[in-house]
């Protein structure tokens, strides 16, 4: 007998990837609880990717999530990325993009959703319809992703929207595409490359999200269904929140976001991210 599936849930089944460190330990269980609950396809396996930090591997095995030590996903580590100025460090800000971009060699999904460990859902999240997928945008965007991109695959970016969401479904056949058309272009390693087409003189100079979107975009763009994203930055715990506010929320919001961005401001021999 068939499985009947809501006009508002997918049948594509999905891994999750979240980058976090312990920074994010107050959020991340917040997180986790929100992709259960709204986000409406078969999920396979929460995957956190994380230094190896006794406090973070006890919240995967207290929320039944896979534990990935960051260290084993690339063959380089954060110690091999220098970004940052006398004012700011964004290593790992920069790392934690290469993590993203390296998802589809881990699960066993044929997507997976990456989400920042600081983002909510709060509303039911649809990633695929039909052969189609769903990407949740916003109307602005650093002007330095697009000239990365361009250094990148030698084009414009063709999409109007921002694709820098804090949450994206990726397929994995696509970005190994992308990945592979990087090193093709630039004859060095993808991750290589995205660091030499940067410029490290500007805090914001790379994004996987606009980059993957850009190229989706780009190859197919009847393949692709914009939603806005409706995302809501608060100063706050997410612990503090209450139901009721959060359904009040729900009413114009998808997201809640609770960025402590202060950790990109460097500090005399202490290594941020």
């Amino acid at each position: 007998m068939p499985v009947k599936v809501k006009a508002d849930s997918s049948r594509t089944r999905i891994d999750v990837l979240i980058p976090a460190i312990e920074k994010d330990l107050e959020t991340l269980p917040h997180v986790i609880d929100g992709i259960r609950k709204q986000v409406q396809h078969p999920i396979g396996q929460i995957m956190i990717v994380a230094p190896n930090r006794k406090r973070i591997v006890e919240l995967c095995r207290r929320k039944n999530c896979r534990f990935v030590d960051e260290n084993k996903v690339l063959p380089i580590t954060k110690k091999n990325i220098h970004y940052r100025s006398k004012k700011w460090e964004r290593s790992g800000w920069l790392f934690q993009q290469l993590l993203k971009m390296n998802g589809d060699t881990l699960g066993n999904s044929d997507y997976f959703l990456v989400i920042d460990a600081d983002t909510v859902l709060i509303t039911p999240h649809v990633f695929t319809e039909g052969d189609k997928t769903i990407f949740y945008c916003r109307n602005w965007s650093q002007p330095e992703y697009f000239r990365t991109y361009r250094k990148l695959l030698g084009k414009n970016p063709s999409s109007r929207s921002s694709f820098v969401t804090h949450y994206m479904l990726f397929n994995k056949s696509k970005l190994a595409q992308l990945k592979r058309r990087i090193e093709s272009k630039h004859q060095k390693s993808w991750y290589s490359a995205i660091m030499s087409c940067m410029d490290k003189s500007k805090q914001f100079a790379f994004s996987e999200f606009e980059t993957y979107g850009n190229f989706l975009y780009s190859m197919n763009p009847s393949g692709i269904i914009l939603k806005k994203a409706r995302n809501k930055s608060l100063h706050a715990n997410a612990g503090q929140i209450s139901a009721q506010r959060v359904a009040t929320l729900a009413k114009k919001y998808r997201s809640l976001s609770f960025h402590k961005r202060k950790g990109y401001v460097r500090k005399t021999g202490v290594s941020n991210r």
